[in-house]
């Protein structure tokens, strides 16, 4: 298959820049910004000169986030040198989002991956690079495989480029950083119901009790229930999700400089996977043999989790303009699934035999204490921010498939009940210390430089690497020009590594970790009294020595170097009093530039893949994505929206190996998804105490794929219309 005419300048196919004036038209819109008071978005609420704080919910109770402390300390995404997008909880209520997948929808250049090796849970690229490795939940690394919900989260954040500065080991893409709900000073409470097609159900309560100016309690509930439109046809069991959480914190002394919290978080999820549909490698496209509609899934494939997080939350401030914030945090992620994979022209069968099998048992658990100090001062005649903290984290990793009790025609396996050789055990100690100092060294001229550092020492069950040590430096800088308060412009470079692509990648032979750049040239306009900003950036990424996503692997380097060069677009918040818009745009040219240096698990032999590689396409990475959501408050009670979401078509093969290329017709052509379009609508009808709410997800019944195995196997369908119907009463 021919490739598409590329542009000479930025490598971006022909097609991209008819998306160009859709940008255009959201760069031009005419709006402004007055300076959003600093109100915390986790852990508590703090006291700052000439600021009335309030509430998170207050704070970014629309579609533009106004606080935030990705950064380490709490502050205006506005004002940050690099490029942020935030999804409010606002935006996931419009939209009757329940899983983060879903919400993760709203962030231009993401894609989803399919299950790479056994990762079934959130598993993410942005910018074309892994993000699993890049989860953290209120600022505490969260890289466990679950499926994470949204019914406690006020906020998420995605900090774009190379973040280990800041969070430590990570990728080149960014870092994606879940905000918990805490205690509100008012008393407030929530009850949302919620019916829908294909079985959809969901319960959730938001309460929240203050019995003192000091002490008030906040707890979250949630059930959710899903089928699916795929069905075993030879059963008529579908893909589902049954899931059910809590969450409570508990806020203490918050009158006083000694303010305390202490969060819970338990989910529990049983699921039947969905492992999708399998590429036909006669046409390099997805299957056409079976209908989409099959499932593999039988009665008794499952997966099932328990996730369990306990933090305590101390900040302690010595000035208004000087604060300690420390976190420990106890973390305990269990989970055991069964999952079938297709078959491209077989039908299942009610016995599971056909298709292949993936299982998984597996226990994760942490312990974490992080420290953060911020201070802001005069010296030298120049004003400085500074912020420093310490790490520690504890992890021990236990993994294995499971034990099939049947046969190959008619397997059968339980949760937890492990195969009784083959188990992964990891125990690691990471240790790590940064400092960062943003200076104004002119009137309106601010530079940012830090450093980190970062230890880890490890042992594993593997008995050719059997233990780890290793020692890496992270660095940041920018330099910011504030032509006025509502007017940024920027250049920063980050840096990332990473001993491997997740949980400590072993070699037979020791190898250069990930490392990973980012230069970001930024611009960040508030207009119209602060109620809708807009971003703009360009970007270049490079990765070097990048990993294999099977975590068992032992020839693990996918390529020696690969790059992505990027423009993005993004405009968030109100353009009236009535109409609100959250949309971005992002254009991502990602090419392979130096291939695999493997090294053979056996004999320690070195291989090389395919030169013709180089110059290829990063997998699961589309030319471009786009997102619009746009809302509008009618006359009377009723409110009515709707948005689009795109993405060009995504490749999927494993470019380490020296075998041949995929081609077809004589010309290279990997297995590929093709672009698609989604709209959705909303429509609601808004009293004070109570809301009437109907989503309509993929109106047009669109077939399109979501996630992609980027192996090149398989890949997931996308859902097919769903209606849903929420009631929220407040009181």
């Amino acid at each position: 298959m021919k490739q598409p005419q590329r542009n000479a300048t930025f490598g971006i196919p022909a097609l991209i820049p008819a998306l160009i004036p859709l940008g255009a038209t959201i760069a031009g819109m005419a709006f402004g910004f007055s300076q959003a008071n600093a109100q915390a978005t986790s852990g508590g609420e703090v006291t700052l000169p000439s600021i009335d704080v309030k509430s998170t919910q207050d704070a970014n109770d629309g579609l533009r986030g106004t606080t935030t402390r990705i950064g380490k300390t709490l502050q205006d995404p506005h004002d940050i040198p690099q490029a942020i997008t935030t999804i409010t909880n606002s935006l996931m209520e419009q939209q009757q989002v329940g899983s983060l997948r879903e919400a993760l929808r709203n962030v231009s250049g993401l894609t989803f991956n399919a299950a790479e090796g056994g990762r079934s849970g959130d598993n993410m690229n942005l910018r074309s690079f892994y993000t699993f490795g890049d989860l953290f939940l209120d600022g505490i690394r969260d890289t466990a495989q679950y499926n994470r919900e949204t019914f406690n989260l006020e906020q998420i954040d995605v900090l774009r480029g190379a973040g280990a500065m800041l969070f430590g080991r990570g990728q080149a893409g960014g870092v994606i950083n879940l905000v918990s709900k805490t205690p509100l000073r008012y008393d407030q409470y929530k009850l949302t119901g919620s019916v829908g097609t294909m079985g959809y159900r969901e319960a959730t309560a938001d309460l929240n009790k203050a019995f003192n100016p000091d002490t008030a309690l906040r707890v979250s509930l949630m059930q959710r229930d899903e089928g699916s439109w795929r069905e075993n046809p030879a059963t008529g069991t579908e893909a589902e999700i049954h899931r059910k959480g809590i969450a409570a914190s508990l806020a203490l002394n918050q009158n006083s400089n000694s303010s305390f919290w202490l969060n819970h978080y338990y989910v529990e999820t049983k699921d039947n996977p969905d492992y999708g549909i399998s590429f036909d490698t006669a046409t390099r496209a997805p299957g056409k043999q079976l209908a989409p509609s099959v499932f593999f899934g039988i009665d008794r494939s499952f997966d099932i989790s328990r996730t369990s997080v306990t933090t305590a939350v101390h900040e302690y401030q010595f000035s208004p303009h000087t604060q300690l914030r420390t976190q420990l945090r106890i973390g305990d992620y269990e989970r055991s699934y069964w999952a079938k994979t297709p078959s491209l022209t077989t039908l299942p069968n009610a016995l599971g035999g056909v298709g292949g099998n993936t299982t998984r048992g597996a226990d994760y658990a942490t312990v974490t204490l992080q420290s953060d100090f911020s201070t802001k001062f005069q010296a030298m005649g120049m004003k400085h921010e500074f912020i420093s903290g310490i790490e520690y984290l504890k992890e021990d990793s236990h993994r294995n498939a499971l034990l099939n009790l049947g046969t190959a025609a008619a397997p059968t396996y339980y949760p937890y009940r492990e195969a009784t050789t083959g188990s992964v055990d990891f125990n690691g100690k990471s240790y790590a210390l940064y400092v960062q100092d943003t200076v104004e060294f002119a009137p309106r001229w601010k530079a940012t430089a830090g450093i980190r550092r970062d230890q880890l020492e490890a042992t594993y069950s593997s008995t050719t690497s059997p233990q780890l040590k290793y020692g890496q430096n992270s660095y940041r800088g920018a330099i910011s020009f504030h032509v006025t308060p509502e007017t940024h412009y920027y250049i920063g470079w980050s840096d990332s590594f990473s001993p491997t692509a997740d949980l400590y990648q072993l070699t037979v032979a020791p190898l250069p970790s990930e490392r990973s750049n980012v230069i970001e040239i930024g611009a960040k306009w508030l207009l119209h009294e602060g109620d809708l900003a807009l971003r703009a950036s360009l970007y270049r990424a490079s990765k070097t020595w990048e990993r294999n996503t099977d975590l068992e692997a032992t020839a693990a380097i996918l390529t020696n170097k690969r790059r992505t060069d990027g423009f993005e677009l993004e405009a968030a918040g109100r353009i009236t009093s009535n109409w609100e818009v959250f949309s971005g745009l992002a254009l991502m040219d990602a090419k392979i530039l130096e291939v695999a240096q493997n090294v053979n698990a056996t004999t320690g032999a070195i291989t090389f893949g395919n030169p013709e590689y180089v110059g290829k396409r990063a997998r699961n990475t589309p030319r471009y994505t786009f997102n619009l959501w746009i809302t509008y408050k009618l006359p009377g009670p009723w409110k009515i929206g709707g948005g689009v979401e795109t993405k060009g078509d995504r490749q999927a093969f494993n470019p380490s190996g020296a075998g041949a290329v995929p081609k077809l017709n004589g010309a290279y052509q990997p297995n590929t998804v093709p672009s698609y379009v989604r709209w959705d609508a909303v429509a609601s009808y808004e009293q004070k105490k109570w809301t009437l709410r109907l989503n309509i997800k993929n109106i047009f019944d669109k077939l399109y794929y979501d996630a992609v195995y980027d192996n090149g196997g398989f890949t997931v369908p996308g859902t097919r219309r769903t209606t849903i119907l929420t009631t929220e009463f407040k009181f």
